[in-house]
């Protein structure tokens, strides 16, 4: 699931090597800290937030396919 984080953000940035994805763990759920090069933030998040909140609907589906919880955060 790492992956796919990494590879949503890559394509939506103009510095592909400037993203990071940590994973953590809280309670239950599996949190992915993205982190980008500043230039790329308003890439990630998109206008009114439309990007990141479709990048953490994937994640969340794709981990209730597995019986999991997870999410992004994008951090700067």
């Amino acid at each position: 699931m790492r992956e796919l984080v990494e590879h949503m953000a890559r394509t939506l940035v103009e510095n592909p090597d400037g993203v990071s994805v940590e994973e953590t763990t809280q309670e239950d759920m599996t949190v992915y800290e993205l982190r980008v090069d500043e230039a790329d933030l308003g890439r990630v998040i998109g206008k009114e937030g439309r990007i990141a909140k479709a990048m953490r609907m994937i994640i969340r589906s794709a981990a209730a396919r597995n019986g999991q919880k997870a999410t992004i955060e994008i951090m700067d």
